[in-house]
């Protein structure tokens, strides 16, 4: 566990300082305002995305595909619907009826349709593998609801993966992980510096989604398949009655 953590951690700084170097599309894109109107940048969240990714495939291949597709969508969110007001799966199922694919949707079908099949891979039985599935892409969407604050989406990874430490096998790895990308990018992310956006708050999600399938029966599954739908349906509630989003700054839907 600890070589998981620390490797993912190095990994995620190593990778920010890449992106921060290079600015790929030029540095413009990866600049946004906060909740309190300061700027921050946006090279933490793929950089913690695309090494939980690796840290998680090197354990499961198929949970490590869901971490990246997570990461990759939510990113796809954060650049492509920056601009976009409109929040909440209500939404953006609304706006595909009418024939208009949105960033959110592309995200919210996308991640969980690699839920479903990370999860499919990573059971046996039918009910446990769609159960799975959904404890996979509801607990990307559950840390990325809580995204509304500096250091609350990785904060939360950290807290949410201390429980998986207690499993023994691919979990615990999974859970550790997970918060070593949370680890290396919270400082930066409390101090205001930069924000993990959709693309670090999904990644972290799903992989300690990833961590509970691998180390539950199926009544821990239920009761996390329970508790991320409710979480889901609270948010859903929550964005109506706000009428606006989740999220620190203009990265998240």
């Amino acid at each position: 566990m600890i070589i998981s953590f620390g490797l993912s951690a190095a990994l995620t700084r190593a990778a920010t300082a890449v992106l921060r170097a290079t600015a790929p599309g030029g540095r413009e894109p990866w600049r946004r305002e906060n909740y309190a109107g300061r700027g921050v940048e946006l090279y933490a969240g793929p950089a913690a995305a695309l090494a939980t990714a690796v840290g998680v495939a090197r354990i499961r291949p198929a949970a490590g595909v869901a971490v990246a597709v997570a990461g990759v969508c939510g990113a796809y969110d954060d650049f492509a619907g920056a601009g976009d007001p409109r929040r909440g799966f209500r939404a953006h199922l609304s706006a595909l009826r009418d024939g208009q694919v949105t960033s959110g949707a592309v995200k919210l079908l996308g991640i969980s349709a690699a839920g479903l099949l990370a999860g499919a891979l990573m059971k046996e039985r039918a009910v446990d593998k769609v159960l799975a599935g959904v404890v996979i892409a509801g607990a990307a969407h559950a840390v990325n609801l809580v995204d509304v604050r500096p250091g609350r989406a990785a904060g939360a990874a950290l807290a949410l993966g201390l429980p998986g430490l207690l499993r023994k096998g691919p979990g615990a790895q999974m859970a550790a992980t997970a918060m070593g990308a949370a680890g290396a990018v919270l400082p930066d992310d409390l101090a205001e510096r930069a924000m993990i956006g959709d693309a670090g708050a999904h990644a972290l999600g799903a992989a300690l989604g990833a961590a509970v399938v691998a180390g539950s029966g199926r009544a821990g599954l239920v009761a996390h398949a329970a508790a991320v739908v409710a979480v889901a349906v609270h948010g859903e509630r929550v964005s109506a009655l706000a009428g606006g989003g989740t999220g620190e700054g203009a990265a998240t839907s």
